[in-house]
């Protein structure tokens, strides 16, 4: 199988020479998403609505490579607070359930624009029968 690039269309893609997601067979790795909203553009204050936006980003990725949540089998969480990984916690428990992908959390001084407070990247895997 070839690779396979997957692109939200984003300008910053090319810019900074990277894809929203790569299919090389049958893994799916998604890059490291922030939580704007996908719809306007915006970044809201709160860190969960964030980590929300976050999973809708990626999911939709994830779609488009022909791959879906359950397919998920690693996810890195980068918040810029310690205080929050509570509130991002909650929402990975609403978000993986059952999957429970092996994970992990890094408090980071900064991502790219102050107003991002999370970051997540995941790795899926095609699930076999």
């Amino acid at each position: 199988m070839s690779r396979r690039l997957i692109s939200s269309g984003s300008p910053f893609e090319k810019i900074a020479g990277y894809s929203r997601a790569v299919v090389e067979g049958d893994m799916c790795f998604v890059a490291g998403t922030t939580g704007s909203d996908p719809v306007t553009k915006t970044m809201p204050a709160d860190v969960a609505e964030q980590t929300r936006n976050c999973f809708k980003i990626i999911a939709a990725a994830l779609k488009d490579g022909s791959f879906d949540m359950a397919d998920v089998v690693r996810a890195t969480y980068y918040v810029t607070d310690a205080k929050d990984f509570d509130a991002v916690f909650a929402v990975c428990g609403e978000t993986f359930g059952d999957i429970r992908p092996a994970a992990t959390i890094v408090a980071v001084s900064a991502l790219y624009k102050p107003e991002m407070k999370v970051e997540i990247e995941v790795t899926a895997k095609k699930r076999t029968a």
